[in-house]
């Protein structure tokens, strides 16, 4: 890649990296990392499938879900042919523009996620809170309504990143740390001057998953206090219980960002190989563990579950 800065009108490549010391094995590695794409992949396509088939979930937690699932297939597809290349058939090297778009879908995809987790956490307040307008508050229109706002902010919060990076010379070797791109990963690469790159990144990722733990937080708190007031022990507890399944899927989302992102931050003395597993765990065991979690905690997609698999009732 030479010494001179590439300006954007060169658009250098890229050099993916997989587990830092395993190079000579990394096709061993897929093979955990296919399980988990394979579980996610099936399992997000048999959530949909069952909630489009049972008319009893054609209800608004149901449809949230339905976009869960759509979302957790588009972060493992976004992925996936990096991860693949890198892993099985050591094909390291990435065009600038193939860079830009795989990170402007990982990115996507995780705002989105975390907009609907807010977006069901709404609909668990109302639902528990205000039970009898429930079915004004989150009708159809309502719920397509909350699902396109969550696909446009999270859009127009992305949209500026490729080009506020493409406008950047790169004098660096552009070897990242990952098998896929990331912002983060790719905003130390350049030469010049970053720091627009540093404050819009601040600024999204605040008013997006700052703002939406905050809302999901007070969701919860509203929803706690509701349920205390509750006489009947059993009727507390059948009450909390609609809401593990979300409150499950919030935390495998928001724990591992958060330990990527005080990795990044303070653990710049940890083995490269730490770093590159929170990463892989970020990215790739919500879209495993949500259709699992939901699975087993809904009735409905258990019983269909089954009776799909195993052709029985359960």
């Amino acid at each position: 890649m030479g010494d001179n800065p590439h300006n954007s009108s060169e658009l250098p490549p890229f050099i993916l990296t997989g587990l830092p010391g395993l190079q000579t094995s990394q096709h061993w590695v897929f093979l955990p990392l296919g399980t988990l794409y394979v579980v996610s992949i099936v399992g997000n396509a048999l959530i949909l499938f069952i909630i489009k088939e049972e008319q009893s979930l054609h209800q608004p937690m149901y449809y949230f879900l339905c976009l869960l699932s759509v979302n957790d297939l588009g972060v493992s597809f976004s992925t996936l042919p990096t991860v693949l290349a890198t892993f099985c058939f050591h094909l390291r090297k990435i065009s600038f523009d193939s860079c830009m778009a795989q990170m402007f879908f990982i990115h996507l995809f995780s705002f989105m996620e975390s907009g609907i987790l807010l977006a069901m956490s709404f609909d668990r307040y109302v639902a528990i809170c205000n039970p009898l307008r429930y079915a004004t508050v989150l009708t159809d229109a309502h719920v397509a309504r909350l699902g396109m706002s969550v696909i446009i902010r999270s859009f127009c919060m992305v949209f500026p990143l490729p080009f506020l990076l493409k406008r950047l010379p790169f004098c660096k070797a552009n070897i990242l740390s990952h098998a896929y791109c990331l912002h983060p990963d790719l905003i130390r690469l350049p030469c010049g001057d970053i720091t627009i790159n540093n404050i819009f990144g601040l600024f999204i990722v605040i008013s997006t998953f700052g703002l939406d733990s905050a809302l999901i937080l007070l969701s919860y708190v509203l929803i706690l206090r509701s349920v205390l007031a509750i006489a009947s022990r059993e009727e507390r507890l059948k009450t909390l219980n609609t809401c593990v399944s979300h409150m499950s899927a919030v935390l495998i989302f928001y724990v591992p960002m958060v330990s990527v992102s005080m990795a990044a931050r303070y653990g710049s003395h940890a083995p490269q190989y730490v770093h590159t597993l929170m990463s892989l765990i970020y990215l790739f065991v919500p879209p495993m563990l949500n259709p699992v979690i939901y699975s087993i905690k809904t009735k409905e997609i258990r019983w269909r579950l089954c009776k799909i698999l195993l052709g029985t009732k359960f």
